[in-house]
């Protein structure tokens, strides 16, 4: 009958790697040294190979040492990951999620739909982090971010909620002065307010149905690193900006902004969840992005512009 592998010693080995020694391991696990001991003398037996040097001062891994610690790692990692998921299954999710959102959507979206999940979930504490800056998720510590892009190819876990609708929006006062675009040619000679996070803030693609496309650059009298800051100067008519469906539906359904050159599309952009790479995440991770796919996968702030597809 096939043998099961020694997890225990693997375990043991890898504290005791960790620790450099038989004593700190022993105090870390609540076992006696001599335990500690006979399991890893235990495991080498078994794999036929002397694990780590032994001296009176100094305790060190061999070349098998060093192969099977990476691997024993991975093993402890999983099954301290699979204990938790379990645990937090068998009982209400709880403890923190860190989780990082773009500025203007957060603050219009993301916050106003927290206290809901804050609600259902007493026991959970949730981090929000608002930046238009793109975080590493793995370096510095985030559970997920929502992201606004045309996501490129990494070793996050990705998810597409919905697409993102982006218009080229101005002020009917703009438009009383300086006329209405009727191709995006015509954005060459018209005042521009920019984002400086898209790839290309100062020209600015289109494409229609039939598949033309178009590349301008208009005259850009403001840039700004984050969308909401061009609104004042958008509502007092100083200009034209290439805005998401989120920041300004408001805007257009009472009548301070206005959508042209709506048969023309600027490239496709959609609100993705990321996760870091890997598999199990505990229960306060998975009750958090489950959330969010229910709340924004629907795109709530949609609003029908004529002339769009």
């Amino acid at each position: 009958m096939h043998k099961l592998p020694d997890f225990e010693g693997l375990a043991i080995f890898a504290r005791v790697a960790e620790a450099r020694s038989f004593g700190h391991a022993a105090e870390d696990l609540a076992l006696s040294k001599a335990t500690v001991s006979k399991a890893v003398t235990r495991l080498e037996s078994r794999l036929g190979a002397r694990l780590l040097h032994r001296t009176s001062r100094r305790l060190s891994l061999t070349e098998a040492g060093r192969a099977l610690l990476t691997r024993a790692v991975r093993v402890v990692a999983e099954a301290e990951a699979a204990e938790s998921e379990t645990l937090d299954r068998a009982s209400a999710p709880r403890g923190p999620v860190r989780l990082a959102a773009p500025m203007s959507f957060g603050l219009a979206h993301v916050a106003p739909a927290l206290p809901a999940f804050l609600a259902a979930y007493p026991e959970i504490t949730v981090d929000l982090h608002l930046s238009d800056e793109q975080v590493d998720l793995v370096a510095e510590g985030f559970d997920a971010a929502l992201r606004i892009a045309t996501l490129e190819d990494s070793s996050l876990v990705a998810r597409r909620l919905c697409a993102v609708e982006r218009f080229v929006v101005g002020a009917p006062a703009y438009f009383a002065r300086h006329g209405r675009p009727k191709h995006p040619r015509d954005l060459a000679g018209h005042d521009g307010l920019a984002y400086a996070y898209l790839k290309t803030p100062d020209t600015w693609t289109f494409a229609n149905a039939a598949g033309e496309s178009v590349a301008v650059k208009p005259r850009l009298r403001f840039r700004a690193n984050n969308g909401d800051a061009l609104t004042p100067a958008l509502l007092a008519g100083e200009g034209l900006a290439v805005q998401p469906d989120f920041s300004v539906s408001p805007y257009l359904r009472d009548g301070r902004l206005e959508a042209v050159l709506t048969s023309w599309s600027p490239p496709p952009i959609a609100l993705h969840l990321v996760m870091p790479p890997g598999g199990l995440r505990p229960a306060r991770v998975g009750a958090l992005t489950d959330f969010l796919v229910a709340t924004f996968a629907a795109a709530p702030w949609r609003l029908k512009v004529k002339g769009r597809r």
